[in-house]
């Protein structure tokens, strides 16, 4: 399907497309900053609280590859106008919020709509634009918007927290939202869906996504309840017997939510498992940096905005286009694992972050190191998980990774955060120093991850292998702006 039109309202178009898109991005970080005073203002507790930020993540990352599948059944103009009402809706709910209930509930709605709006808008700029260089152009719109959305939504959450209150930080998302929805049924015409026949995976994205938030509430709650109690081992228990379902679901419909097929390629199977491990690592340095510099250094919510600058400016600038540039001279192998290990060793300096840290010597060389980490290593390890794949199942390998880095993120995360809750409570009975209580559990926290992040660039270095040309794509910002497979360069490299 592509649309018809042409001239200046494609990049007018475009850039309301990468409006909506921002809007999904800004609140992938936006609420980090806001956390402590949300916990403040709704009485949240340490292990609670990440809810506020998992609610979101696991019905996003459950509804990525459903939200796709949407799209190509129903037109992906119309889910991706639905999908913008939906989080429009959903953020007002979150900026009225008076109890932690109808935050989480919110979020997680929040969390859908992002998944059906970050499915579909790709597909409608690549139909938008099908002269090659006009697309590698937008795409390096889309790129640039990705990458900087990260810096944009810490930077903002950070000033609209310490200017107003944490509430802003989604009241934000109401005009824009409007502002989309209209342009875009004023520039967008209206067209069908084209996968006649096919029947949704309800039934796989309903088991899967309940699977894993019964993981992760049995993980966040382990500390409270115990971990061997009946309701901790009967929640694991159950979410295992879900995944279960999904895997025998997914072996035995028709059009499958996630094709099974793809694992058993090496190179899919090992980016997914990066992803995981490495997501869990990122996720909790976004999540327990933002609580270690205003719990601990007592820095104000646009002091915490600024001190992510530099780490997000860094990932921003690699992102969009050195990453890619490295990868054609050096292959996928080595700047996955020369990233990730870099990306550990920022994590392991936050693990020896003082109470009395300053941001130069302390914050700032682990943020740097993060920020180029993170910059040089995510472009390849999407590469990876479609090298093995043919082009025309490309943007299906790149959900499905998509979809891991979600759910690793959040599983992550819980694990994370209950293992510093735990280190907190065990530090402050026998000392009574709360601070120093919390950034012991913190310093738990970040030694994990870097452990998470060398496991990761470890596996890619040693499992991962050569790609066939034809089945590559470079992503510039982590989206799919595709090398020729004739690019003689690109052929040589992998």
């Amino acid at each position: 399907m592509t649309h018809s039109i042409h001239g200046n309202k494609r990049w007018i178009a475009l850039i309301v497309l990468c409006l909506g898109v921002l809007m999904i991005v800004l609140d992938t970080t936006i609420v980090n900053v806001a956390l402590p005073s949300i916990a403040a203002d709704l009485g949240f507790n340490e292990t609670s609280l990440v809810w506020v930020v998992n609610a979101y993540m696991l019905t996003f990352g459950g509804c990525l590859l459903l939200g796709g599948r949407l799209g190509d059944l129903y037109g992906h103009r119309k889910l991706f106008l639905i999908g913008i009402t939906l989080f429009t809706a959903a953020s007002l709910a979150c900026g009225i919020s008076n109890s932690q209930v109808l935050l989480v509930c919110a979020r997680a709605v929040q969390g859908v709509a992002g998944a059906i709006v970050s499915a579909v808008s790709l597909s409608l700029i690549m139909n938008l634009f099908t002269e090659p260089g006009e697309r590698a152009k937008a795409m390096g719109v889309y790129g640039f918007v990705c990458a900087g959305g990260g810096s944009i939504g810490v930077l903002l959450g950070g000033l609209l927290t310490n200017l107003l209150s944490w509430h802003w930080i989604f009241l934000v998302n109401l005009p824009i939202g409007i502002a989309v929805y209209a342009l875009c049924v004023a520039l967008l015409p209206s067209a069908r869906g084209h996968a006649h026949g096919e029947k949704l995976d309800v039934a796989g994205a309903v088991s899967v996504t309940v699977s894993l938030m019964l993981a992760v509430y049995a993980v966040v709650n382990g500390n409270e309840a115990g971990w061997t109690s009946v309701q901790t081992l009967g929640l694991l228990f159950a979410a295992l017997a879900l995944l279960a379902v999904f895997l025998v679901i997914e072996s035995r419909v028709q059009h499958p939510l996630m094709p099974l097929g793809l694992f058993r390629l090496r190179n899919v199977a090992t980016a997914n498992v990066v992803g995981v491990l490495w997501a869990a690592a990122m996720f909790a340095w976004f999540f327990i940096s933002a609580l270690y510099l205003q719990r601990v250094l007592g820095y104000r919510p646009l002091q915490v905005g600024l001190a992510f600058l530099p780490a997000n400016l860094i990932m921003g600038f690699f992102s969009l286009g050195l990453s890619a540039r490295v990868v054609m001279r050096f292959g996928l192998r080595v700047p996955l694992a020369v990233g990730l290990l870099v990306a550990a060793c920022g994590l392991a300096l936050f693990a020896r972050a003082p109470v009395g840290g300053s941001f130069v010597l302390d914050v700032m060389p682990g943020m740097m190191l993060l920020g180029f980490g993170a910059g040089i290593a995510f472009n390849p390890m999407l590469l990876a998980a479609m090298s093995d794949v043919d082009p025309s199942d490309s943007g299906l390998a790149s959900g499905i990774v998509n979809t891991s880095f979600m759910m690793g993120g959040a599983l992550g995360l819980a694990v994370l955060a209950s293992l510093a809750a735990a280190r907190s409570e065990a530090v402050q009975a026998s000392s009574g120093d709360a601070v120093a209580a919390l950034n012991s559990g913190y310093h738990v926290a970040f030694l994990f991850g870097a452990i998470f992040a060398a496991a990761a660039g470890i596996l890619g270095g040693v499992l991962l292998r050569t790609g066939r040309a034809g089945g590559t794509a470079v992503q510039e910002g982590g989206h799919g702006q595709q090398v020729s497979p004739t690019d003689k360069t690109a052929t040589e490299s992998y």
